[in-house]
């Protein structure tokens, strides 16, 4: 049974844990600029998320998965 972490606009948020994601260090490099390099709608976003505004829900920013950067991570 999937755990409900919250609802946003009714529509139930489930956690869906992941465990040991596949993970290429050589792209840390470019996480870090990608941190750096934050658009406005980026850093808007991120200051609501860091206030517990945005629905309660923890992300994680720049995660590197496999070969790629995703911007948005949510670790539960």
């Amino acid at each position: 049974m999937k755990q409900t972490l919250t609802q946003i606009h009714g529509i139930p948020i489930h956690r869906n844990f992941v465990e040991n994601l596949p993970y290429n260090p050589s792209l840390k490099i470019y996480v870090r600029n990608k941190r750096k390099a934050g658009i406005l709608s980026e850093v808007l976003f991120w200051k609501q998320v860091r206030a517990r505004i945005f629905h309660v829900i923890d992300f994680d920013r720049q995660r590197i998965i496999g070969n790629y950067i995703v911007d948005f991570y949510e670790k539960r």
